[in-house]
């Protein structure tokens, strides 16, 4: 909530310790504890945010990886560390599949996945909160609105051909403050600016969210301040259910050819109730994430499902 990542060290700490320590209840009983701390709105919550994650029948393919091989961890590490938190709970020799990484395609066999593509025939995608030291970060921004520059800040990495497209576009906008953080490829000699903080991005009324490998890795703090996600309708999603938000309702929508940029912005400028709407809407959507015993009983009940097919 503090708009900062986890320590990096701590952070493999505390995963390695995961492993060596011995699990004091099983699933069963750790769904039980959970349920009696929570309100029966918060259950049948979960119980949708779960059928969500979880949305197939398809019988997993029984062979490959078990449990007890997540310890075992491979590069990417966090992929294995974010699943063995609430694995751990079941049998360890039960059969898990799983495609870590950025997925942007649906896996063959039902898989746990961080992201999955936002269609109707993404059932074999089981999305858990993975690598969410990363990518599940919020902050709390004591900024007015009012107070902001009526300017779209960006700064990213440029190497996907759709980010290059909008800062060809846009990079001299009198609208835009862009900036390419990386050296190497697209044109660092005319778009790199340094990084610069979570907390400098607040002082702009409007934020470029742009999808890189998958997900807009930024997306999550954005829509957690009062400041706006600006982005095309995504196309892929993750355990933030990018799929369930509307644009124009939960950020500022542009086309896929970024072609109504300047009608949007200028629009929201001069509309700034409906800007504070959008942020109130965001914030909400947000505070579904907040809390532990929520997020830990839906993870445990995604694996139940999950195991249970």
């Amino acid at each position: 909530m503090n708009g900062k990542k986890q320590n990096k060290l701590l952070f493999y700490l505390k995963g390695y310790l995961n492993f060596l320590l011995p699990v004091s209840k099983n699933y069963k009983q750790k769904i039980i504890s959970l349920e009696q701390k929570l309100s029966a709105e918060q259950l049948k919550h979960v119980e949708e945010r779960v059928n969500y994650y979880c949305k197939t029948s398809i019988k997993p393919h029984s062979s490959g990886s078990r449990i007890k091989d997540l310890k075992r961890a491979k590069t990417p590490k966090s992929y294995y560390f974010d699943t063995y938190e609430y694995a751990k709970y079941f049998d360890e020799n039960l059969y898990i599949n799983f495609v870590f990484g950025d997925v942007t395609e649906v896996p063959e066999l039902t898989s746990i996945v961080k992201s999955r593509p936002i269609s109707d025939d993404n059932q074999n995608s089981v999305l858990l909160n993975l690598d969410k030291h990363r990518h599940f970060v919020f902050l709390k921004d004591d900024k007015k609105f009012s107070e902001k520059k009526d300017l779209l800040i960006g700064r990213g990495a440029v190497y996907q051909t759709h980010r290059f497209d909008f800062y060809e576009k846009y990079f001299d906008h009198p609208l835009t403050d862009l900036g390419q953080v990386n050296k190497i490829g697209a044109k660092p000699e005319v778009w790199y600016k340094p990084k610069i903080s979570l907390a400098a991005h607040l002082d702009y009324k409007f934020i470029l969210c742009l999808q890189g490998n998958d997900v807009a890795t930024n997306l999550k703090w954005v829509m957690s301040s009062n400041s706006i996600a600006v982005m095309p309708k995504p196309t892929l999603e993750t355990w933030f259910m990018e799929g369930k938000l509307v644009g124009g309702k939960h950020y500022i929508e542009i086309e896929s050819d970024y072609s109504d940029l300047e009608e949007q912005l200028n629009f929201y400028i001069n509309n700034p109730e409906k800007c504070l709407e959008i942020i109130k809407n965001a914030n909400e959507h947000c505070e579904q994430f907040f809390n532990k015993d929520v997020e830990d009983l839906c993870s445990l009940k995604v694996l139940k499902k999950f195991f249970a097919l």
